[in-house]
């Protein structure tokens, strides 16, 4: 299993030419040198023996929305677990902020129904259209699918059964 880890700056050149490998397939959307660069603390990457074999981002909407986006492996690595690897770490992520939705636009929705996500209409996620879809290319022969999964909500301190009671020093 590869290694897990937030990008870099030195890591944007592979990102790059990842993600725009599979753009220029028709299957994600290409992101500039600019974007990446202003992105890059969204990222996580798979690496193996140094080299990035994958990568996936997580980019907030509001205090309970997050999308992950640019979620990609290395051609030929496919069905080695590298993805879901790298959806449970942002989907972790995205709990440690207290986040409700993570949603994802995705040509392979059969991967995300694999990783405990539900299709629902693209229209509910008003924010997500007016920031990127609307400028997109695509956006009338759109052939994403939009994938959404509910975060467990975390119980507050209250909430757990003997907080106090663990609280009492002997």
């Amino acid at each position: 299993m590869p290694n897990i880890r937030k990008a870099e700056l030195s890591d944007v050149p592979a990102l790059l030419e990842m993600i725009n490998r599979y753009a220029a397939e028709g299957i994600m959307l290409r992101r500039t040198l600019t974007e990446l660069f202003e992105a890059v603390r969204e990222f996580l990457i798979a690496e193996e023996d140094g080299k990035v074999v994958g990568c996936g981002a997580l980019k907030f909407y509001s205090a309970e929305l997050a999308e992950i986006r640019s979620l990609c492996v290395a051609p030929g690595l496919q069905s080695r677990g590298v993805g879901r690897a790298l959806t449970a770490r942002l989907l972790a992520e995205a709990e440690q902020y207290a986040l409700k939705t993570v949603f994802a636009l995705t040509a392979a929705p059969e991967f995300f129904l694999k990783c405990g996500f539900r299709e629902m209409a693209r229209e509910r996620f008003p924010m997500k259209i007016w920031r990127d879809c609307l400028r997109c290319e695509r956006y009338f022969r759109c052939n994403e699918k939009t994938m959404v999964i509910d975060l467990p909500v975390a119980p507050s301190e209250k909430d757990e059964p003997c907080a106090e009671a663990s609280q009492i020093t002997a």
